[in-house]
């Protein structure tokens, strides 16, 4: 019986080149350049990679950790492959992790930036690991509708000034390739690439990442994409979410400049993690009838990043005070 692999007895596979650039060796091997990634990237996304080199590219690249190049290139091969037309967005938020210990107070602090005018689409996947709960989970809970389609988008910012996409809507290449987690026992440059897309070229973008290391990359990937303003943190779970009880350390763009800023330390003791995820729970303080203040102050903190980002304040500390005056005003 003849397979894919046999037709390439006698001549390499295209792809063969890219697998063997990063994993030949100790000495050998080395990053893509940008144009590289870029055409390793396209012809993953175009299905002319057979399953077996997949796998073994996502996970030498895993090992040996994305370069800026490669991952600027995977992100453009990426959002050239999309056929979305332009929409007027001010924030797009890449929403990927999850959450396990701590309610997904940053999703409060879109949906309180949203009430006061800020057109905001979030983008993530649901379920790639086990025990976390998803936004899409919390927006359904909250009565709020997963897009399907870029007609959904537009009506969703008409309406609510807010708009929820699944990864698989996006790309449905990519939502399968995340879902490999489960099968790799290991994420892949899939979570780090996803949370880069801007799939509407939304003025400004916010990125967490789980893994300190990871925050530069992510910085001086959008800086070679050309984005003019944009902000990664290591939020709480992985997920864009100020940490109170932790220093945040912010590598952003600002008018197509680097910086970087530090938030201080706000609590003296670590907060207690949740014994269960209670969305009732989390639903009664996004209403007003309970008070949470952990989580009141992630999500103040959480919007006061955002409203920087987005060039709304000139400073943290005016960003923080206008952060918690829109939140105590959310109705």
């Amino acid at each position: 019986m003849t397979t894919k692999r046999n037709l390439y007895k006698d001549f390499e596979h295209p792809f063969a080149q890219f697998v063997r650039i990063v994993g030949k060796g100790k000495n050998g091997a080395r990053s893509l350049t940008y144009d590289e990634a870029y055409q390793a990237f396209k012809m993953i996304l175009n299905g002319e990679v057979l399953d077996v080199q997949l796998g073994a590219f996502l996970m030498l690249l895993r090992v040996k950790e994305e370069s800026v190049d490669e991952l600027a290139g995977f992100v453009q091969a990426t959002r050239d492959s999309l056929n979305f037309k332009a929409l007027e967005v001010d924030l797009d938020w890449s929403s990927y992790a999850g959450k396990r210990k701590h309610y997904p107070w940053f999703l409060l602090a879109a949906l309180t930036l949203a009430h006061h005018g800020y057109k905001i689409v979030m983008h993530g996947a649901a379920g790639h690991t086990l025990n976390r709960v998803y936004t899409e989970q919390v927006l359904e809970y909250l009565d709020f509708p997963i897009c399907q389609n870029q007609d959904d988008v537009e009506q969703q910012l008409q309406q609510r000034n807010f708009a929820y996409l699944p990864l698989e809507v996006i790309s449905p290449i990519l939502s399968e390739l995340i879902a490999l987690r489960n099968v790799m026992g290991l994420r892949s440059p899939i979570h780090t690439l996803a949370r880069l897309i801007n799939p509407f070229n939304a003025k400004a973008t916010l990125q967490a990442i789980f893994h300190p290391a990871y925050r530069s990359s992510h910085q001086q990937a959008a800086f070679k994409l050309g984005y003019q303003n944009s902000a990664v943190i290591k939020g709480e779970g992985g997920e864009f979410e100020r940490n109170p009880d932790a220093k945040t350390l912010i590598c952003g763009i600002k008018n197509g400049e680097l910086y970087e800023h530090e938030l201080p330390k706000l609590t003296d003791n670590r907060s207690p993690v949740e014994e269960e995820l209670d969305l009732a729970v989390f639903k009664s303080v996004w209403q007003g009838q309970q008070q949470h203040e952990y989580g009141e102050t992630a999500v103040i903190e959480t919007i006061g990043i955002a409203l920087y980002t987005m060039g709304v304040c000139e400073s943290y500390p005016d960003a923080m005070l206008k952060a918690k005056k829109l939140w105590l005003n959310r109705f």
